[in-house]
């Protein structure tokens, strides 16, 4: 099975947007978190971010809306059209992933493995969140910095054939430096994601959660 073209067709007349920032989108943040401040991204227990993530294969290209929600432990991933609508959904806990995709539920170990099924491509949904925080892998090679000493060009060494991550702009956001635009390449296969917006999150403690139910 292989949902390329459907992609394609609900976000061709969208691709010139691309770089175009994401405003006005609520937030998605979870009722037991709260928005915080840190100093550097790794010191976030917890994150979202909303921004554009765009495809391009020799066969075919097209871009999305990406809402992505994680902690230390689970991944969601909402991919959805220009207008709204939401093209898929992934969920990733320690021993399972899920996708959601026209109706359908999908399961597997793998992230990675169960969307290039489905889809005929693939997000390095692992080693992603390192990236999008500004941070490298026990598997990247830094072959290039910029003049701050943050990582310009990184290679990835996971699987049959690397993964080349361009950092290509920095931006602060909740206090940190992230990076603002990656392209990651892997053999035919391109992705860009501009990240559009980006807030650290922590747990509710216990009094902030009897303060909401007292409220209500």
């Amino acid at each position: 099975m292989n949902n390329l073209n459907y992609f394609t067709k609900i976000s061709a007349s969208c691709a010139a947007l691309l770089l175009m920032t994401l405003a006005g989108c609520a937030s998605h943040i979870p009722t037991d978190y709260v928005p915080t401040q840190v100093k550097t991204a790794n010191q976030a227990e917890a994150w979202e971010l909303q921004g554009k993530l765009a495809v391009r294969t020799p066969d075919d290209k097209f871009s999305t809306n990406l809402y992505w929600f994680h902690t230390q432990t689970n991944d969601d991933l909402t991919l959805t059209t220009m207008l709204g609508t939401t093209v898929m959904t992934l969920n990733k806990t320690p021993n399972l992933a899920s996708l959601e995709i026209e109706d359908k539920i999908y399961e597997n170990a793998d992230a990675e493995a169960l969307l290039k099924r489905l889809t005929g491509w693939s997000i390095p949904v692992e080693t992603l969140p390192l990236w999008i925080t500004g941070q490298i892998s026990s598997q990247d090679e830094v072959v290039a910095v910029d003049d701050q000493g943050r990582p310009k060009e990184v290679l990835n060494h996971t699987g049959s054939s690397p993964w080349h991550v361009s950092f290509n702009s920095w931006q602060a956001q909740s206090g940190a430096e992230l990076p603002r635009l990656l392209q990651l390449q892997r053999d035919e296969i391109r992705l860009k994601l501009q990240i559009s917006q980006w807030q650290a999150l922590t747990p509710k403690r216990a009094s902030q959660l009897e303060s909401t139910d007292d409220k209500q």
